[in-house]
């Protein structure tokens, strides 16, 4: 009988890319604070071409080459920052803050999720959802290394709420790394499978594929009694 649901944050209880964008905006209001002639819309619209074009890792390096805007690595961890450490402009969807009420009157739940600090903090506070959990694990505190696919932080939830792996299931979207260490710890997996996704790559190993796969966040509940 599972008496414990335990939630990753992005891209499965809200959709990350409207993170992202307001990271973005946070980013290209400092920016054009500093630089004057530039306005920050168009300083997004360079930011956002490139984050659209699969630039992940170098989206502040070619924007700010596209915009002739000189800049050294000390600038580009400074945007870093303030992309990290920006409040979020991201709500809870409808449907998700629907399913967290229902689930937390029957379940256990819990929340475990990557990323860095404060960010990861701060996307909770947000959200407003830190009363549905009675345990959030934030696995940079555990250690870089123990981010997702690492087992450590489900072991954590599991010793924290005194609750036996068959009994847990974890919901979440990234097969690449979410769910190799619950399935190895004996957890049931769900995949949920969001419209706006950002992390889309699947896997050929069968440990990092999940139980059940769904597109709705509202078949959670039936499922649960399924299991």
């Amino acid at each position: 009988m599972i008496t414990t649901v335990v939630f990753d944050l992005d891209d499965t209880l809200y959709d990350e890319i409207d993170y992202c964008k307001s990271g973005f905006s946070a980013v290209s209001e400092y920016l054009s604070d500093s630089q004057p002639g530039v306005a920050s819309e168009q300083i997004f619209e360079a930011f956002w071409r490139q984050f659209n074009t699969g630039n992940r890792a170098k989206v502040f390096n070619t924007a700010l080459e596209e915009l002739q805007i000189p800049y050294d690595e000390r600038f580009i961890r400074e945007l870093v920052r303030i992309y990290r450490e920006h409040l979020p402009k991201i709500t809870l969807p409808g449907d998700s803050e629907q399913i967290l009420q229902i689930l937390s009157a029957q379940y256990s739940l819990a929340l475990l999720t990557d990323g860095f600090l404060p960010g990861q903090k701060l996307k909770v506070q947000a959200l407003k959802i830190e009363k549905f959990f009675k345990c959030i694990v934030y696995t940079e505190e555990l250690g870089r290394q123990h981010w997702k696919p690492s087992p450590v932080g489900f072991e954590k939830i599991l010793t924290t709420l005194k609750k036996k792996a068959e009994n847990v299931v974890y919901i979440a979207d990234n097969e690449k790394k979410d769910f190799i260490g619950p399935n190895k710890l004996g957890l049931k997996t769900i995949q949920l499978l969001r419209n706006k996704r950002i992390h889309t790559a699947t896997s050929d190993d069968e440990i990092a594929r999940a139980n059940i796969r769904i597109s709705d966040i509202c078949e959670i509940p039936a499922i649960l009694l399924k299991i």
